[in-house]
């Protein structure tokens, strides 16, 4: 976008007030399993982060020369309704991956869009995590959406002996704990702080599938 309407943006969008630009908490890349937050060094592994690193720049970099705020939004994990693990669970797609020590951090759609909402509403510009606060190995959660649902939960499978996408193993390349400790100081309060709140609120409504409320399905 920037390379093809940078001067546009600057020279004919006089009514343009905020800037967003939605990235990656894999800018961060690893930190072996501890706890980043938008103060942390930016160390991306792989291309794809890379270039986000490179565009998060220069997206400042416009909101600075035009005296607009922009404001860099970093997200982890995406899950909401239609997809997440009680979805994966139903049609069969659902595993548990062990990789020993391995965390990642979600955030739920919803929490994206009231994040936005609420740094659009405030013309707050800077970097901010948006993520949850409850950085959690990835079989922990199939295994809790098992449990809602009242079924078995599909058995471990050790990291080195999963079949997996390039692009799905380099994820497990990364580990770290994202702190949201910017987004929380301006004040935005998370509707769903850690997967558990989420799931619940999912099955309990029956929006899990893909957003309309459905009895929840019946327990065996």
């Amino acid at each position: 976008v920037l390379n093809a309407a940078r001067g546009t943006i600057a020279t004919e969008m006089p009514a343009l007030e905020w800037i967003a630009y939605l990235s990656t908490v894999g800018v961060y890349g690893d930190h072996g399993g501890g706890w980043v937050d938008e103060t942390a060094e930016c160390r991306p592994l792989s291309k794809r982060s890379m270039l986000r690193v490179a565009a998060e720049r220069d997206w400042l970099k416009l909101g600075q020369d035009i005296g607009r705020p922009a404001a860099i939004l970093r997200l982890s994990g995406i899950y909401g309704p239609g997809r997440n693990a009680l979805v994966n669970l139903e049609n069969g797609t659902a595993r548990r991956l062990v990789k020993p020590g391995q965390v990642f951090n979600r955030i739920h759609c919803d929490d994206i869009a009231g994040a936005l909402w609420h740094l659009a509403e405030g013309n707050r510009g800077g970097i901010f995590n948006v993520t949850d606060d409850l950085p959690a190995p990835p079989q922990d959660v199939v295994a809790y959406a098992a449990g809602l649902m009242g079924v078995t939960p599909p058995p471990e499978i050790p990291f080195e002996s999963a079949q997996l996408s390039p692009m799905a193993r380099s994820f497990y390349g990364e580990n770290k704990r994202v702190a949201n400790t910017a987004i929380k100081a301006a004040g935005y309060r998370f509707r769903f702080p850690d997967y558990r709140t989420a799931f619940d609120h999912m099955w309990a409504e029956g929006s899990w599938r893909d957003g309309e409320a459905r009895s929840p399905m019946k327990r065996s």
